[in-house]
């Protein structure tokens, strides 16, 4: 169990997944710049966020609700949470996180949207089964069992992130083909690795003849 003082934000376990020194430039290093895609990302949520509330007869609907769980160590925002009525006249929470681009290979945005989960299983004591994630370039939602094995995701890379910030070390760069749509690619550098790499077999080449 977390104290107040611990907890980290429940995006920071996305960046983690996406890339741990992603993580450690926005959460350590407080870097954050951005890009046409985290413009467009930023643009989807406000025009979500100002929503405020809906109500329909089977659907209560709540926008830009904070969440936190201390099992987790986490907190955060929800863009949208929906309550359905159930036929024992509870309402079962299900939360919907927006995001602007498509669905990805990994898990990065269903243990976001899963963490999101637990954290209203932990503030209202009932059950989360499920949830969804919308994808701006589909226009359509895709829903997200909660199954044990991303639950255990889930709270592993919590515990991850939470020792990658306790450390205050932010990890060196590493080149691949996510970096260039990143927003901290000027901050990161992440070509330096690619170029020393580079060097280093010309060296090799060189030493042998």
């Amino acid at each position: 169990m977390y104290s107040e003082d611990d907890l980290v934000m429940i995006s920071a376990l996305q960046h983690y997944l996406f890339c741990p020194r992603q993580c450690a430039l926005i959460h350590i290093e407080q870097q954050w710049t951005e890009n046409i895609y985290t413009a467009e990302g930023q643009a989807m949520h406000e025009r979500v966020h100002s929503v405020g509330k809906e109500s329909r007869r089977q659907i209560k609907v709540e926008f830009d609700l904070p969440l936190r769980s201390l099992q987790l160590g986490l907190v955060g925002r929800g863009d949208i949470v929906e309550f359905h009525l159930q036929d024992d006249g509870s309402w079962q929470p299900f939360p919907v996180e927006y995001k602007r681009g498509r669905p990805k290979k990994d898990n990065c945005d269903k243990v976001q949207l899963c963490a999101q989960g637990i954290s209203l299983e932990e503030m209202l004591a009932v059950e989360v089964p499920s949830g969804a994630l919308y994808y701006g370039k589909k226009k359509r939602r895709v829903e997200i069992p909660f199954t044990p094995e991303l639950r255990q995701e889930t709270k592993e890379t919590a515990n991850k992130v939470h020792q990658l910030l306790s450390s205050g070390i932010t990890p060196p760069p590493s080149y691949d083909d996510r970096c260039e749509n990143c927003s901290l690619f000027a901050e990161c550098l992440p070509e330096t690795v690619r170029k020393k790499g580079k060097v280093a077999r010309y060296m090799q080449t060189i030493l042998r003849l």
